[in-house]
């Protein structure tokens, strides 16, 4: 069954205080809008986000009942089309090109991609339309407005050093300086640009009823700049059991960046947004089971994976999972959290690129190039997909004791260390020390 009606989206409200009108078509639960020439504010709407002014209603009217027949005159053909297809169906003999705000198509993407918990990818199309606005100084950006020469020029822009403003966490309007961007982060932000067209492009064009209303496309012109090795250097055995025995103030945010540093560290190199979303421990339990979050839309396997809860581990475990969606609203405002505290952490040690996702890295290196196990086990360990070996997936099944080994040895690099520093005291007759590093001794307190 599909419907039509004519709303506004609450969160896509103009600075003047007014809504464009949309045209709903819904689908199957899903729905697909469809924006207008027409603008309301808030006395011309019902509570639920419907039309009520009744000359706009009366302009509406018959455009709804036209679409609204040609509905019914798809028959069968109408449970083959989503709520997408649907819209460009009724909706083709009237779009152009020229018509497609690339702005208004984003944010309603972007509510899409919430809907279906894929968070991460919903900010970097954010970031993609913020990008676009602080490029053309405005709102109304068609998709004929993204051509290469423009590409080539926004590639420029991103580079240079610019003033930005962004709403705080209060939607208050905050400017601010930034430094131009590296090679790395032009190119995410010119892939996302790129994701985003190719999603408009989905949505508009069928090449199966030749339906061709978005034609050009400046990627094939425009080349992205390949991303660049980074050179940071990996961190030892030495600096991980620095980074264990820091000594910070309970319950703040260094103490929590070390805490879960050490976790992700424990737990095969786990992402802070997974061990943000971990479940109320149970003491019982002695494995954790779950999706990476980052892969697991992509993956046929859904980027499951079970992991050993070691004993050394077991203390951070108990203490912070099902815990930190109590502390912080979302996996963005922990990670502002992790990146505070590891940044004074590394200051202190002398560390020159500090980084919450350096415990992942350190995993791996170590379980690599200490360790000696092949890319094969670490990548399983690791949780990675070797698209290589799709056909092979078939046949062979997740052996989770690998996975076990690679970090029970990997965790035994720090024990061994231990074990060789308390030999060599020992021997020297010198008693080991009772205080450790910590932020108070260098003069650095959390603000």
């Amino acid at each position: 069954m599909a419907t039509i009606n004519a709303v506004i989206i609450p969160s896509q409200k103009k600075k003047d205080g007014t809504w464009n009108v949309k045209i709903r078509v819904n689908k199957d639960g899903r729905s697909t809008y469809i924006e207008t020439s027409h603008f309301v504010n808030s006395k011309q709407v019902w509570k639920k986000n419907q039309i009520k002014d009744p000359k706009l209603l009366a302009i509406l009217g018959p455009l709804l009942t036209e679409y609204r027949l040609k509905i019914g005159e798809l028959g069968t053909k109408l449970t083959s089309l989503t709520s997408s297809k649907l819209a460009v169906n009724l909706f083709e003999e009237g779009i152009k090109a020229e018509d497609i705000n690339v702005v208004e198509f984003g944010r309603r993407r972007i509510e899409e991609l919430k809907k279906a918990n894929r968070s991460g990818s919903a900010k970097n199309m954010q970031s993609a339309i913020n990008g676009l606005i602080d490029f053309f100084r405005t709102e109304d950006i068609r998709i004929t407005d993204i051509r290469a020469n423009m590409l080539q020029r926004y590639e420029e822009f991103l580079r240079n050093p610019r003033t930005q403003t962004r709403p705080d966490q209060f939607h208050r309007p905050r400017t601010r300086e930034i430094a131009g961007m590296a090679t790395n982060g032009v190119h995410n932000c010119m892939r996302d640009l790129r994701i985003l067209f190719n999603c408009i492009r989905e949505f508009y064009n069928d090449e199966d009823e030749g339906v061709m209303i978005v034609k050009h496309y400046p990627f094939k012109k425009y080349k992205l700049p390949y991303v660049e090795p980074t050179n940071k250097p990996k961190l030892t055995v030495e600096q991980v059991v620095a980074i264990r025995d820091f000594v910070a103030e309970p319950g703040s945010r260094i103490e929590l960046a070390r805490d879960l540093f050490m976790l992700s560290f424990y737990l095969c190199g786990m992402n802070s947004v997974d061990i943000f979303k971990l479940p109320p421990p149970d003491e019982s339990e002695d494995r954790i089971g779950y999706n990476r979050s980052k892969t697991k839309s992509r993956r046929r396997d859904q980027a499951y994976i079970s992991i050993f809860i070691p004993e050394v581990a077991k203390p951070l475990y108990m203490k912070y999972a099902g815990s930190l969606k109590k502390r912080y609203i979302n996996q963005y405002s922990l990670n502002y959290a992790l990146a505070y505290g590891i940044k004074k952490i590394g200051k202190v040690l002398g560390h020159k690129y500090p980084e919450f996702y350096s415990a992942r890295h350190a995993f791996g290196d170590l379980a690599r190039n200490r360790c000696r196990f092949s890319m094969d086990d670490v990548g399983l360990a690791m949780n990675h997909k070797d698209q290589s070996n799709r056909v092979t997936d078939i046949y062979v099944s997740k052996n989770w004791d690998i996975i076990d080994e690679v970090q029970s040895a990997v965790i035994n690099l720090l024990t061994s260390h231990d074990l060789a520093v308390q030999s060599r005291l020992s021997d020297n007759g010198i008693e080991l020390p009772g205080e450790k590093i910590s932020i108070e001794s260098h003069g650095l307190v959390e603000a």
